[in-house]
């Protein structure tokens, strides 16, 4: 198992698996995930890394249906600016590649926000750690296991 699904079972929360069959040529890992298990793309979380001028590393975990606002994730981490971290700086920091980055059982714990949008729903779907496998569980369960928080992060 992934590092994700082992920390979900450590800590011993509710949560459902979900798996499909990734189509390495898809071009939004997030889209096809809501299609492939037949969910709400509202409820269907992707997992982004930001970086401020520093280097220092943020996790934002918003809608498949939406982008990432940076200008709300830097006012929300108090930061003067952010930018997109770079895909390998991301893998690295992670431990997951990029369309299978999990907001669980990275390999370094970092400030973690997940878009306020999440309350509207029981539970939503986040990747397992590896493209074409899903966690579906509690946003306060996310939260709870992350150490993160709730922000209105979700660009248009």
């Amino acid at each position: 198992m992934t590092p994700a699904v082992n920390a979900v079972k450590k800590a011993k929360v509710a949560y459902q698996l979900h798996q499909y069959s990734h189509d390495p040529a898809s071009s939004s890992y997030g889209l096809e995930a809501a299609e492939a298990l037949q969910q709400d793309p509202a409820r269907v979380f992707k997992t982004l890394l930001a970086a401020d001028d520093s280097g220092t590393l943020y996790v934002a975990v918003v809608p498949v249906t939406g982008q990432l606002d940076l200008k709300a994730l830097a006012k929300a981490v108090k930061a003067k600016r952010l930018a997109m971290a770079d895909p390998k700086v991301a893998e690295k920091a992670t431990g997951y590649v990029v369309g299978g980055i999990s907001p669980l059982g990275q390999k370094k714990r970092l400030p973690l926000l997940l878009d306020a949008s999440a309350q509207a729903h029981a539970t939503i779907f986040v990747s397992a750690g590896r493209r074409g496998l899903e966690i579906e569980l509690a946003p306060d369960q996310l939260l709870s296991l992350t150490q993160g928080r709730y922000a209105a992060i979700r660009g248009g």
